[in-house]
């Protein structure tokens, strides 16, 4: 009865977070909300749903944890050393268990940045091997980008790669929970990955699925492959509960309607100006307004639409 009645509040939720990234939620943290419980063992921290900013501390997607019975297992490292310290202050306050493995759900900043902080603490930081040449490749830079908006809460943060990787899969057993890392296939950036609790019916889905904000779309991101991701492998799963990488938990309906039918309504906006002999000036004014309501929205779907138009006039 309980994870029913959650389901549906979550399912909702979308309709009541207009203004949640306007101010910082949890002022007693760095983290813009307190962690709550999804499902019993399962918690997350929820970011805002905008762009990162000094005020929300980069914490804009969702840092969650898994108190297994025999330690917890981190999802996510966090924007930076501080968030980092933050997120486990807060672990601390509900459990005495230790943090026994962190994983990052890909390369990107507010994945890694805070990496450091776990492996001084002897904790292992699990991802992808993509991810992890992302981090090895661009993590200068991403530092340095993180630094411009995140000033003096930057401070400790150094650049970390994972210290494990993995291609297809990484199992845990600990305490009460069957823990599977899966690498579905091609989605919003390199190395995405999903963490899959076959015996709860949930999903921490990283950035294979969006919730209340627009997802971007990034040089390297091929929405086609990321459809056929998520037709061949992310619905595979049967989910219950979705964690997504932005935005509230909730369900598959509400990942799918803003994530796959987000990404096929463009691609078939983009479609009909091509075949109708239209340029990349004119792509940038397709039509998007179904999904104005998301947050974000201004500051992504022009962009978007210009490379989708990049990538759909080679397919």
């Amino acid at each position: 009865m309980r994870n029913a009645l959650l389901l549906a509040v979550f399912a909702c939720a979308g309709a009541a977070h207009a203004s949640e990234d306007i101010a910082d939620k949890y002022p007693n943290s760095l983290l813009y909300n307190k962690p709550v419980e999804v499902i019993p063992g399962v918690f997350s921290a929820i970011g805002a749903t905008a762009p990162p900013t000094y005020e929300n501390s980069g914490h804009n997607n969702n840092l969650s944890f898994i108190i297994t019975g025999d330690g917890v297992v981190v999802v996510n490292g966090g924007a930076a050393y501080s968030l980092a310290k933050a997120l486990h202050d807060e672990i601390r306050a509900i459990t005495d268990q230790p943090v026994k493995l962190v994983f990052n759900e890909n390369g990107q900043g507010h994945a890694v940045l805070g990496n450091n902080y776990w492996t001084e603490q002897g904790i292992p930081v699990v991802a992808h091997q993509e991810a992890a040449d992302v981090v090895e490749e661009y993590g200068g830079s991403i530092l340095e980008g993180m630094k411009r908006y995140n000033r003096d809460k930057a401070e400790g943060t150094k650049v970390q790669g994972p210290t494990v990787t993995f291609e297809d899969e990484y199992i845990v057993d600990m305490g009460d929970f069957h823990i599977e890392a899966r690498y579905l296939g091609p989605a919003h950036s390199p190395g995405d990955i999903v963490i899959w609790l076959p015996e709860q019916s949930l999903v921490i889905a990283g950035d294979m699925a969006f919730h209340e904000r627009m997802l971007p779309i990034f040089e390297d991101t091929y929405t086609a492959d990321w459809l056929e991701t998520w037709d061949t492998e992310f619905e595979a799963l049967g989910a219950t509960y979705v964690i997504p990488g932005h935005g509230h938990p909730t369900n598959m309906d509400q990942v799918r309607r803003y994530t796959k039918g987000y990404l096929e309504y463009l691609r078939g906006e983009v479609g009909e100006l091509i075949e109708n002999g239209g340029g990349l000036a004119e792509a940038y004014y397709v039509d998007q307004s179904p999904y104005a309501n998301l947050d974000t929205f201004e500051e992504l779907a022009t962009k978007n639409a210009g490379r989708v138009f990049e990538q759909m006039e080679f397919e």
